[in-house]
């Protein structure tokens, strides 16, 4: 056979509703399942062309919603190819007993993603408010008396000062959330942002969870930018 896409593994007992769905490159064939033992999973045939097109990536997240609405799910990340049918059972066989505990591990659980950043015109003021030094070495720069040297310093000072401030607010606000959530993985953040994390939570707990981030993002204020998006399929926890 032909390559296969991969879309999630659960176990072969789920509810497996996969009438009316898209798949991963637009293909003719439906989504199909693969079974081994007590695990499954989702397939298709692999497009010609694999890209993480809108389309695309809507069809893979709607596959994987519509099995977490009926149990528990091991997501896999866009993109996941396996060379045929025989290989799918394969890896099910090979790692049977970690998928299997995976499954239980989530079973009710959603992932929210949480993404944060800071006005940088906000945080340089509170640098400046908390450091004398700051403030002197930044009047020297804007008057002109400052040498080479001094704007050195203060570059370095503020960018030791604004690591600092972020990686402590940080921690503050995954501390804030973690009660309400099994677990959490933070990642690395990108282009302005200063945290990306994510939480393991209990759908029971989602809307909880979700009105906890309101608040957070009322009580830290209009200088911050707070994303949060879930329930998701649980990716970040599912290997």
């Amino acid at each position: 056979m032909s390559a296969v896409y991969v879309y999630a593994v659960t176990r072969a007992d789920h509810p497996l509703r996969l009438d009316g769905l898209r798949t991963v490159g637009g293909g003719d064939e439906p989504p199909r399942v693969v079974v081994h033992g007590p695990l499954a999973a989702v397939v298709s045939a692999a497009p010609a062309e694999l890209r993480p097109k809108r389309r695309d990536l809507g069809a893979h997240q709607e596959l994987q919603e519509r099995l977490m609405a009926d149990g528990s799910v091991l997501p896999m990340r866009f993109g996941l190819l396996a060379p045929d049918d025989t290989a799918v059972r394969t890896a099910l066989e090979e790692r049977r007993e970690d998928y299997a505990r995976r499954l239980g591990e989530l079973h009710g659980t959603a992932e929210f993603n949480l993404k944060a950043a800071r006005s940088q015109d906000d945080l340089l003021r509170e640098v400046l408010d908390g450091s004398e030094e700051a403030r002197r070495l930044n009047q020297c720069t804007r008057d002109g008396t400052g040498t080479y040297e001094d704007r050195l310093a203060l570059g370095e000072l503020v960018a030791r000062q604004v690591d600092a401030r972020q990686r402590r607010q940080a921690d503050e606000i995954v501390g804030r959330l973690s009660g309400l959530a099994r677990a959490s993985v933070v990642a690395d953040p990108s282009k302005d942002d200063f945290l990306n994390v994510s939480f393991l939570v209990e759908r029971a707990r989602a809307d909880e969870f979700t009105s906890a981030g309101r608040t957070l993002a009322h009580d830290y204020g209009d200088a911050y930018d707070f994303r949060l998006r879930g329930p998701l399929p649980p990716y970040s926890f599912a290997v």
